[in-house]
């Protein structure tokens, strides 16, 4: 029999999560049904409770805007959701209890390793963005690199965030001057058709720069990075492709191959 997963969100219309999991089910020959479920913004708490009641549903993912709210539904949590005060996969076990993790952080660091090299160790990494996609990066992200170093606008929000998790900050502005590995898109910038307020410089000398939003074209931190004259830039697809394969190997106990998958999504229009 199939086991039921979702993917809560709103909006969720645009969610690729259905698609992947389904090849990940047909790599696996696991079966399972996952579909889209919009909830409203006002009663996330009701209205899971509400599909627990009616529905069989062995897990779901949880994007925007309900990370937080799914992280204070959860009784149990892992270490990295902990951390990260927010939780993007639930499971549904019999006895009743609700289990949180967040796969965002170490689905961004094993797409990074594979765009940047084994080598990750040694990395600087200059984290644009104080916000929960931030949070989700930096409950993981710290034991995989040399150093992490936040940015952001409002330059006591990337204060206490560095102070929290053990890493450095900067201000948004004076981010030239160091040297970064890697530079990473956390901000909301790309969703309103705008960039990070960071010198053209800091993105020429990086090796990698990354926008967790992903997108069929080039984001405007894309485009800026490539104008800069970075020579490695990417968007966030690879990172949800496997954030997600985290998640089915949480609740499937096997881990699915991420490369087909990703290529398949990357060539279809």
């Amino acid at each position: 029999m199939s086991r039921r997963f979702y993917v809560i969100g709103n909006p969720i219309e645009h969610s690729l999560s259905p698609v992947i999991h389904a090849a990940f089910a047909r790599e696996t020959g696991i079966p399972i049904v996952y579909e889209k479920r919009l909830f409203a913004i006002e009663d996330f708490d009701g209205q899971l409770q509400q599909l627990l009641k009616t529905e069989k549903v062995s897990g779901a993912n949880v994007t925007v805007p309900f990370k937080t709210k799914a992280y204070e539904a959860s009784r149990t949590l892992s270490g990295r959701a902990r951390r990260a005060g927010a939780v993007n996969t639930l499971s549904f076990r019999k006895d009743g209890q609700i289990v949180g993790d967040n796969t965002d952080g170490i689905g961004f660091v094993r797409d990074v390793k594979r765009l940047y090299g084994e080598n990750l160790d040694k990395a600087h990494v200059l984290l644009l963005g104080a916000g929960g996609a931030a949070r989700g990066l930096l409950a993981v992200l710290p034991e995989f690199v040399e150093s992490v170093t936040v940015a952001n606008r409002t330059e006591a929000k990337a204060v206490s965030l560095a102070r929290e998790f053990g890493v450095f900050s900067c201000p948004l502005e004076g981010a030239y001057g160091s040297s970064w590995d890697i530079v990473v898109n956390a901000t909301s910038a790309s969703l309103n058709g705008a960039v990070p307020a960071v010198d053209k410089r800091v993105l020429s000398s990086a090796s990698l720069c990354y926008d967790l939003m992903y997108s069929r074209v080039a984001t405007p931190f894309m485009q800026q990075a490539q104008c800069a004259g970075c020579p490695n830039v990417h968007d966030g697809l690879g990172m949800l492709v496997e954030q997600a394969a985290e998640s089915f190997r949480i609740w499937n106990g096997i881990r699915p191959t991420v490369e087909p998958v990703l290529f398949w999504l990357r060539a279809t229009p």
